[in-house]
C-alpha cells in the first residue's frame, strides 16, 4: 500500500510561522499555486481513497486536484489545537510567559490538547480508519504536525526527532505501508 502524505500549501502571510492548530485559515496566493504545482506533480496517480483534514487549507489545496474518487473530509486529520496559543508565533508565546527549555517541556506546557491524547489519536485514525481500507494508492491532505506525528509512531522514534525534519507547505512523503519506509518530496 503507497500512501502519499501531503502538507498542505503556504498559508496568507499572517499565518505563517505560527502556531495555528485549529484556527481555519485560507491559502495564500502563493499558495494557491504551490496546490497547482502539487497538483500537477500528482497528476499521474489514481487515488483509490482520498482523505483530507476539514480545514480550509487542506480543502484548498485538494481542490487543485482532479479527482475521481469522493474524498473524504474528517477532523482527525486536523493539527493539534495549541488552545490560547493558535495563531502566535514561537517569539509570542514566550512573551505571554512560557520559556523553552526542551522539547517536551515546551509541547506540554502549551495550552490545548495534550500531546499523549493527540498522538493516540493519529495512531488511532491510522491504523483503524485508514490502513484498514487496504486501498493500494492513498491520498492523505493534512498539516505538518499530523506528519510528523505519524512520523514518530510509525518509525517508533522520539517525537523530538520528527519534529525537526523540514516539511515546507506544499511538500509530502510517501509511505510504503508494505516496509514502512519513508520518502520525502519537495516542492
Amino acid at each position: 500500500m503507497k500512501i502519499t502524505l501531503v502538507r498542505h500549501a503556504e498559508v496568507i502571510e499572517e499565518y505563517q510561522g505560527k502556531y495555528n492548530g485549529h484556527i481555519d485559515i485560507p491559502l495564500s496566493q502563493n499558495g494557491k499555486l504551490q496546490a497547482k504545482k502539487l497538483a500537477f506533480k500528482l497528476k499521474d496517480e489514481k487515488f483509490d481513497k482520498i482523505y483530507c483534514s476539514d480545514l480550509i487549507r487542506a480543502r484548498e489545496t485538494l481542490n487543485a486536484f482532479k479527482y475521481t474518487t469522493k474524498p473524504i473530509f474528517s477532523e482527525k486529520l486536523r493539527e493539534k489545537s495549541w488552545g490560547i496559543h493558535e495563531g502566535k508565533s514561537f517569539d509570542e508565546i514566550q512573551k505571554m510567559g512560557i520559556k523553552y527549555e526542551n522539547f517536551e517541556q515546551w509541547i506540554s506546557d502549551l495550552d490545548g490538547e495534550s500531546t499523549q491524547a493527540y498522538t493516540k489519536q493519529v495512531k488511532q485514525y491510522f491504523y483503524t480508519t485508514i490502513l484498514a481500507q487496504k486501498s493500494p494508492n492513498i491520498l492523505i491532505v493534512t498539516h505538518s504536525g499530523f506528519i510528523k506525528t505519524l512520523l514518530s509512531i510509525v518509525k517508533n522514534s522520539h517525537m523530538k526527532e520528527t519534529f525537526e525534519v523540514q516539511l515546507p507547505y506544499g511538500s509530502y512523503i510517501i509511505l510504503d505501508s508494505s516496509t514502512m519506509t519513508f520518502t520525502q518530496i519537495l516542492i
